[in-house]
């Protein structure tokens, strides 16, 4: 029982229905000739686990494991899926690429030795490699077949990672550079931190346009939350993604957020505060190239005018004319 992937359960259903190729999405991927039947004997195996026992012996290079059944049928469907689990090695022909150990591991493929011998009830299946870098993958992934057989579907609706041993080998060396550790502020220093994740679906996009609204308040001794969004999402254009790409942001203060651009003097006054905790970060974001504009209207509603706003902040006729205006534009709306 090797390498299968994904089954159709509801959720990933949903996701066929959008035209995405089962089980695969990574890699470039899609459907072979084998596919349907493929899938229909790994369902048939998570359906009928609790039928299957597994035995797993690591090897100084991989794995040794016997896996079989004393249900003639679900013998025999072992016995196919290994099968043409081998040739998937062999010819490497991915599947399951959305797992992350499993997309690793294909991306080793012609790297790895594998061997098996049908049995009465199953089949006994040795895997190998010459490079102890794959060895670790292999003997991973003969974990995770077994908690396939332990828990059924539960288990296959899982990601699962590279194992942390493998990672710190001379393979991902040369990446150390490039950790999510480093990746954390990318544009705005030490505000709305980020995850770099290279290979997540939708990346972000160059030339992309983000209009901003924010309409709340928050407590005005304290920086304002959705700011700090603002510069996660600058951040997140920046470095988060497989590479940096440059992204147009429109911030749009109005409602509740409208006096967060007030300067310290009239902000202290109104708030019986020191100072207007949002303008160092309002500042970097203005630094970074992220348009700021308060509403107008909302600013004289307040007893306020563009004389009382810091003067990196401009001032809109309104809030619905800077909103129309950005929209048509082509900035997407983003609500905080």
């Amino acid at each position: 029982m090797s390498l299968p992937w994904l089954p159709a359960a509801d959720a990933q259903q949903n996701q066929d229905r959008r035209g995405r190729g089962f089980g695969f999405g990574r890699g470039g991927h899609g459907r072979d000739a084998r596919h349907d039947a493929d899938r229909e004997v790994f369902q048939f195996l998570l359906t009928n686990h609790d039928k299957i026992t597994r035995r797993v012996r690591e090897l100084p290079d991989g794995v040794e494991t016997l896996t079989e059944s004393d249900d003639e049928e679900v013998a025999s469907q072992i016995k196919d899926h290994v099968e043409w689990m081998q040739h998937r090695i062999e010819d490497v022909n991915p599947i399951r690429m959305r797992d992350p150990l499993f997309a690793e591991i294909f991306q080793h493929a012609d790297e790895i030795t594998m061997v098996h011998v049908e049995t009465e009830k199953g089949v006994r299946v040795t895997e190998t490699s010459d490079d102890p870098y794959v060895a670790k993958l292999i003997q991973a992934h003969a974990k995770v077949v077994s908690q396939f057989v332990e828990n059924g579907f539960a288990e296959a609706m899982k990601n699962h990672s590279v194992p942390d041993d493998a990672v710190d080998s001379p393979r991902t060396v040369e990446d150390a550079s490039d950790t999510q550790e480093e990746k954390r502020f990318p544009l705005i220093d030490g505000h709305g931190s980020v995850v770099r994740l290279p290979d997540a679906i939708h990346q972000p996009r160059s030339g992309a346009k983000l209009m901003v609204d924010i309409t709340s308040g928050s407590d005005p001794a304290k920086l304002h939350p959705a700011i700090q969004y603002v510069a996660k999402f600058a951040n997140i254009y920046a470095g988060a993604g497989k590479e940096p790409v440059d992204a147009k942001i429109a911030v749009v203060l109005h409602g509740g957020g409208t006096l967060t651009v007030l300067n310290d003097e009239a902000y202290a006054k109104k708030f019986n505060v020191d100072a207007n905790p949002n303008l160092e970060l309002l500042h970097l974001l203005h630094e970074a190239g992220v348009e700021l504009c308060v509403c107008g209207q909302s600013l004289n509603a307040a007893g306020y005018d563009s004389m009382d706003t810091v003067v990196f902040v401009d001032t809109a006729v309104s809030a619905l004319t800077a909103v129309v205006n950005l929209q048509a534009d082509g900035f997407s709306y983003v609500p905080l």
